[in-house]
């Protein structure tokens, strides 16, 4: 028996639920998905920096 690798209907079905997301999506999910994200990635930097301090001395 011979696989071949035609991923149509997995890509096809990937793309469907992509598009279905993002029509779905209002402008203020998007708002508060940047919003938290940059917030994220503040705080996560902060803790970062804050930990290379504290163990830079020892």
């Amino acid at each position: 028996m011979q696989h071949t690798s035609d991923h149509t209907t997995s890509v096809g079905t990937t793309a469907g639920t992509v598009l279905t997301v993002i029509a779905n999506i209002g402008s203020q999910d998007y708002i508060k998905t940047i919003v938290l994200a940059l917030v994220g990635a503040v705080v996560s930097f902060g803790a970062s920096w804050l930990l290379k301090r504290l163990t830079k001395g020892k």
